[in-house]
């Protein structure tokens, strides 16, 4: 077939779109703001470029079919060999080498962006090692667009401006053009699984297609490459919200020459380099050169607009799967995830980021002082769960920042204050443990409150508001008093011996919490097809945020035998060193065939739960080098490490299909099909590093841990809320009810033969009014009933309550 000129494509609208593997092996973008394109790499080729922020992919992948035109055509990620290395350090700068099995010719590319335009550049060398070859060979750039992160519905054109040919894809206002310093000798534009230069050039090894048009569907863009002699050429790709624009990039970029342009680039980044006092070098397995690479990573994954906002990774866990139905992928900002990764960057003394990150988050803070689940880079929530540990957890990045005294003249007061009030108000329940799951009394969520609100009452003190101070910790104290009888099992069944450890989660409806959940016999049902289980039966390390962050002392009874139990149930030896899954029987991960997760599966180990447990090692006294050296070899070539690790035999390529290798195997102890990077496992790896360092957990709130395990605090306060109606409280505890407007308490402690009221007093600093009850004069079994009448509204509440004095 010889289409005419100006002919269409056939096959509209192509094959349904998919993204690509999470299996990055590089993710990159320049140092300086002006540019705003960001990519990824895996299988020595580009995967996504996202433009023009960092949560907008716009390929699917970008990569060189190679052909001598009569007996092969190869695709680099399947047919080649592949190699990536950093040629220089502490810069997200690429060279990969992709080499033909029987080493006739290798393709040597050096991947960076423009530092400072919109502009991804893949400087080019063809190396031909067989001679029978010379001359024989030709190049083509494949480009698969999924502009503003769609698949469906591009338009792609060949055009020209002036001699220079262009392939050119648009949807709505995001425009792309493809351009080589060389030229192009033959462009054609096609739908894929029809008409798209793949399928061309696989059916007799040359490219007879020239098709000029594939507009509205899942399309590719095909050039062969205008070969020199010395076999050098650069392909750059531009985005712009015009064709204009995206023109001007292109021609702009390509006028200068390649070097100039990668040593601005690595001498940009360079310029971030770590503070000599902030290298720890001596506290790593590798002379430092996964912290130094990690902290790339993290600084990589933040926006350029919307300064601050961090996304969770470059990446859609098992992408080959997921179609435009799944946008968000975890190119989204979750409120845990860049806390950890702003707490990491703080870490290497790293503080504009950070710094960002806290104002970001001040800024997209709802009047409520709640977080979305997750967001886009403005602040627009994409799932609409509610964790308390997402509230909680500016907070403590705002006191870290404090206590490093880099918060400059910004002050995150308000945001502390409305977050505290939010907590006391909603908790101790969350709606979402940390894994999104389920709702009820999770220790990791309590853990990280607590100290929320302990540092939240230390800035209170420093600001001499003692009155503020006392009533946040009266409330952080009753919750810390509660966490083993809302966390802890006594007749755990999974390990003879040990009855008593704590739990994964205590769960209970989250619009209607039972206050006194039982641990002992409450049911859990799990996501991901998990099934239903005793919840006692249910373990993850969740608990070790406890120690963490100073709220139990490592060698606490009930803390060693939770060790012990969750080493026997969730703990792999992995050919690189110790490795935990999140829970058993947990379903999130890849399927025992190697198969994708499709909303059922196993889950896999998680190196951030290495990372974890390596704190708590440290807080026991004992060196967690060997963790450090774990993290740093479960990471790829390419230096990344995954969200899980695959723990189950190997596979081969019959075993199933794995999503990060086209050959399709499985290795014990690799990564899975996951979110790879994961700036989490980076963050805290290199939290994990500095730690060792002080010789402390970085992450310990000291106020906490003063008052917690250095010299524990008794409670004198029952907390009651509508969120939390207690039912009984022991006699001789202030029973205190917190509220969140003005109302008059009309109560009685006789079945209501007698009535008293009582007006509730407003905690100003903190919008909250509360009334106390002391108990101590109350006999035994009294019944303690009370309803409201609220000022705003002037009305009653329309129910009582009771609580059982014990």
């Amino acid at each position: 077939m010889n289409p005419s000129e100006n002919s269409v494509a056939f096959g509209a609208p192509g094959i349904e779109p998919r993204w690509t593997s999470s299996a990055k092996e590089g993710v990159g973008t320049a140092y300086h703001t002006s540019c705003r394109l960001w990519f990824t790499l895996s299988h020595g080729i580009v995967n996504e470029i996202y433009y023009p922020h960092v949560d907008q992919p716009n390929t699917r992948d970008f990569q060189f079919l190679i052909s001598d035109g009569e007996t092969f055509c190869h695709e680099e990620k399947r047919d080649l060999t592949h190699a990536i290395e950093y040629p220089e350090r502490d810069c997200l700068f690429y060279r990969l080498t992709n080499v033909e099995p029987r080493r006739r010719y290798r393709l040597v590319k050096y991947v960076f962006a423009d530092p400072h335009r919109s502009v991804l550049l893949v400087h080019t060398k063809l190396e031909v090692l067989d001679e029978s070859l010379r001359g024989r060979l030709s190049v083509h750039a494949l480009l698969a667009p999924h502009l503003a992160g769609c698949g469906a519905g591009n338009s792609g054109w060949c055009s020209e401006i002036g001699d220079n040919k262009l392939l050119h894809a648009q949807r709505k206002n995001s425009h792309l053009l493809m351009a080589c310093s060389s030229g192009f000798s033959r462009r054609s534009v096609g739908y894929i699984g029809f008409s798209d230069g793949w399928q061309d050039l696989m059916h007799n090894f040359k490219m007879d297609w020239e098709f000029q048009a594939a507009e509205n569907g899942n399309i590719a863009l095909t050039a062969e490459v205008e070969l020199r002699d010395d076999g050098e050429f650069t392909v750059a790709v531009a985005l712009g919200r015009s064709y204009q624009s995206a023109a001007t990039k292109l021609f702009q970029s390509l006028a200068e020459p390649f070097e100039l342009k990668r040593e601005s680039y690595i001498r940009q980044w360079q310029r971030a380099v770590i503070d000599p006092k902030f290298d720890f070098t001596s506290d790593t397995t590798d002379d430092g050169g996964m912290y130094r690479l990690s902290r790339c990573v993290l600084l990589a994954h933040e926006d350029k607009v919307f300064q601050g906002a961090i996304v969770a990774s470059l990446s859609i866990p098992w992408g080959e799967t997921k179609s435009d139905q799944d946008l968000g992928g975890y190119h989204l900002v979750w409120t845990r995830d860049l806390v950890h990764s702003a707490t990491a960057l703080l870490a290497t003394g790293q503080i504009g980021t950070p710094l960002r990150a806290l104002i970001w988050l001040a800024a997209i803070q709802r009047p409520d002082g709640s977080f979305p689940q997750n967001s886009w880079i403005d602040g627009t929530a994409y799932w609409s769960g509610l964790q308390l540990d997402q509230v909680a957890f500016p907070i403590l990045l705002a006191w870290r920042l404090h206590k490093h005294e880099a918060l400059g003249l910004f002050s995150p007061r308000a945001m502390i204050v409305r977050a505290a009030a939010r907590l006391i108000l909603q908790g101790p329940v969350t709606a979402q443990e940390r894994w999104e799951e389920n709702a009820g009394y999770s220790p990791s969520t309590l853990a990280v409150v607590i100290a929320a609100l302990a540092c939240a009452a230390e800035w209170a003190k420093e600001r001499g508001e003692t009155e503020v101070a006392d009533f946040i910790l009266a409330y952080a104290d009753w919750v810390t008093a509660h966490i083993e009888e809302w966390t802890v099992t006594t007749n755990g069944e999974l390990i003879e011996g040990f009855p008593r450890h704590y739990i994964r989660v205590n769960p209970t409806d989250s619009n209607a919490p039972d206050p006194h959940a039982d641990p002992n016999t409450t049911m859990i049902q799990l996501a991901n097809g998990g099934g239903l289980h005793p919840a006692r039966n249910v373990v993850g390390g969740d608990f070790l945020h406890l120690v963490r962050f100073g709220i139990r002392d490592a060698n606490d009874p009930t803390v060693r035998d939770s060790i012990e139990v969750i080493d026997r149930v969730l703990k792999h030896d992995l050919p690189d060193g110790p490795g935990w899954r999140r829970y058993n029987h947990d379903g999130y991960g890849q399927k025992d065939d190697g198969s994708a997760f499709d909303g059922t599966g196993v889950g896999r180990c998680w190196p951030i739960l290495t990372g974890e447990r390596g704190h708590y090692e440290l807080a026991a006294g004992r060196d967690p080098k060997r963790f450090i050296a774990a993290m740093e070899n479960f990471a790829n070539q390419g230096g990344m490490i995954t969200e899980q690790l695959w723990d189950g035999p190997d596979l081969s390529a019959t075993g199933g299909t794995r999503s990060g290798e086209p050959g399709g195997r499985m290795r014990r102890g690799c990564p899975t099909g996951a979110a790879m990077p994961l700036c989490w496992s980076h963050a805290e790896y290199v939290s994990l590093v500095r730690s060792r360092r002080d010789g402390v957990c970085f992450d310990r709130v000291e106020p906490a841990f003063a008052r917690y395990v250095l010299d524990p605090v008794q409670t004198d306060y029952e907390i009651w809320s509508i969120r939390h109606p207690l039912h009984r409280v022991p006699r001789g505890k202030i029973l205190r009810i917190i509220l969140g407007a003005a109302a008059s308490i009309v109560w009685s402690p006789n079945d209501w033969a007698r009535t008293e009221q009582l007006d509730t007093t407003h905690q100003t600093k903190l919008d909250l009014w509360f009334a106390d009850f002391p108990t101590a004069d109350w006999p035994r079994g009294s019944v303690f009933a009370f309803t409201f009448f609220w000022h705003r509204d002037q009305r009653w509440e329309g129910r009582n309550w009771q609580v059982n004095i014990l």
